[in-house]
């Protein structure tokens, strides 16, 4: 009797185990996106011949003159997108001459409707005040998610000039898949800012002030 007890104790402890494994929860595994090969930082400057203003780009990037844009008066002449082909996005920027503080007032305050729009899309949005010794001010707003662009800045010398740029991806965002390319430019823009001038500008060394 107690052979057949423990006989029946086996096959119970058997089937137990094998209901176990069977009811085994599967867990898909993360969806995976191709590894970028990103080039070596490397930058050069460029002299934008007939604009305002002077930047450096990276040497695996180019500048647009013509932007697939409507033009409406001579004031977007200096519109150009800076061109990463390699990674098919372009960051575009529009610049506007400034008559008087109220139109300068109106452009800063449009720049920041612009990045509120995206609030809804973003998973955070990081600001960052712009103050150099080359007369340059204005704010950088990085924007984290789904968001039509992922990056802002404005620009300005508080007097005459103005300048808006933004990031797009020729494809519909997806931050996962491309959020190594975003970081990969975001260095770039941010070399842009550090180098940026105005034509009659001094050649000091800018910085960048966090919030």
């Amino acid at each position: 009797m107690l052979k057949v007890l423990n006989l029946f104790a086996f096959v119970v402890i058997i089937l137990l185990s094998l209901n176990a494994c069977s009811s085994d929860t599967y867990t898909p595994k993360p969806k995976a996106y191709p590894k970028m090969d990103l080039p070596a930082k490397v930058y050069q400057h460029y002299s934008n011949e007939g604009c305002p203003f002077v930047f450096d780009i990276p040497t695996y990037a180019n500048v647009d003159r013509s932007p697939d844009l409507k033009r409406k008066n001579e004031d977007q002449d200096c519109w150009m997108d800076i061109v990463f082909k390699d990674l098919n996005a372009r960051f575009h920027l529009s610049y506007m001459n400034v008559e008087d503080h109220t139109k300068l007032m109106n452009l800063i305050e449009d720049a920041h409707k612009l990045t509120s729009k995206h609030i809804k899309k973003a998973e955070y949005i990081d600001q960052r005040q712009i103050m150099t010794d080359k007369d340059v001010y204005g704010l950088f707003s990085d924007v984290g998610g789904n968001a039509a662009s992922s990056m802002q800045f404005y620009l300005t010398d508080s007097t005459d000039h103005y300048i808006f740029g933004s990031l797009y991806f020729s494809s519909t965002p997806n931050y996962d898949s491309i959020q190594p390319a975003i970081q990969f430019i975001k260095t770039d823009i941010l070399n842009m800012i550090e180098t940026f001038e105005w034509q009659e500008g001094s050649s000091a060394t800018a910085s960048l002030l966090d919030n």
